[in-house]
């Protein structure tokens, strides 16, 4: 909604200010400097990066359309979720665990928990790092590596999408440039015409340095500091599993384990203690 809104703000005020100095709504309908910039800002970004990065660019731009999933109450789920876990641990072993990480798809413990089960990237990170500790394989010392090296690498795949984006917003001031120049050769071919003819072939060429500045500041840098910014959400979910893990692994009882997750969440999203211990207390009931 937000980016919808800021769309009609910025094209809004851009297109009503020039209505307002009695601009014709005609003159920027100049569709061939679209094609210029669209398609030299498509093919340029289909040169610079791979086709899954291309993909993952068109997702994360369509995610944007939707609410950030990692609020208040996905953050709540989290904790009743890591609690199950750590105490079906206490309870019955790591191997009481073994069930549920082998096929997290099917397991009665995560089926209660949608939001968490809806995000691929999570389950993994908790599934894999239990099945880790039940091999025993990793000193709980080396732990902390292991998932600070799983999340850097999700971190630096998630931002090549933005990192697109930006760069080729960075490249649209510049395209524009060469609208607007292979408009003034157009123009210059008609310099004997009359000087309301060769105005509005000046007009059209500047349309295309007018239409790179726009896309460059007000479409692709705003969207991929959206995306940055979901991509960070994102991050701090990841990293509240983290802390859990790292707590559980050296041995803290389950909900001090998850108070560390709590203390790991940002503030307008944190629960407080006392809403901690009514959802454990609730779920375990």
């Amino acid at each position: 909604m937000f980016l919808i809104l800021g769309f009609i703000i910025v094209f809004g005020s851009i297109v009503g200010g020039y209505l307002m100095h009695h601009g014709q709504i005609a003159v920027l309908l100049q569709w061939n400097e679209f094609l210029i910039l669209g398609g030299a800002g498509i093919g340029s970004m289909m040169i610079g990066n791979p086709p899954g990065t291309l993909k993952r660019v068109v997702r994360q731009v369509l995610d944007l359309l939707k609410p950030n999933v990692f609020t208040e109450h996905a953050y709540a789920e989290l904790l009743q979720v890591l609690y199950a876990v750590f105490q079906t641990a206490r309870r019955d072993g790591l191997m009481g665990l073994e069930a549920h990480v082998e096929e997290p798809a099917s397991s009665t413990l995560f089926q209660r928990f949608p939001i968490f089960t809806g995000h691929a990237p999570a389950v993994a990170l908790l599934c894999d790092t239990v099945k880790v500790l039940l091999a025993g394989t990793v000193d709980d010392h080396h732990l902390a590596e292991i998932l600070d090296t799983d999340l850097d690498q999700q971190h630096h795949e998630a931002m090549a999408g933005p990192t697109a984006i930006s760069k080729t917003g960075d490249a649209m001031p510049g395209f524009g440039i060469v609208a607007a120049v292979l408009g003034v050769i157009i123009t210059m071919g008609s310099i004997g015409g009359a000087a309301s003819v060769v105005g509005e072939k000046i007009a059209a060429a500047l349309v295309g340095t007018f239409l790179g500045i726009l896309l460059a500041y007000g479409v692709f840098g705003p969207v991929a500091q959206a995306i940055e910014g979901r991509i960070a959400s994102e991050r701090a979910y990841m990293l509240c599993i983290r802390t859990a893990l790292l707590a559980f692994a050296r041995g803290d009882s389950p909900m001090s384990a998850v108070e560390f997750a709590r203390r790991n969440i940002e503030p307008a999203e944190r629960p407080s203690f006392a809403a901690l211990e009514a959802l454990v207390r609730n779920k375990a009931a």
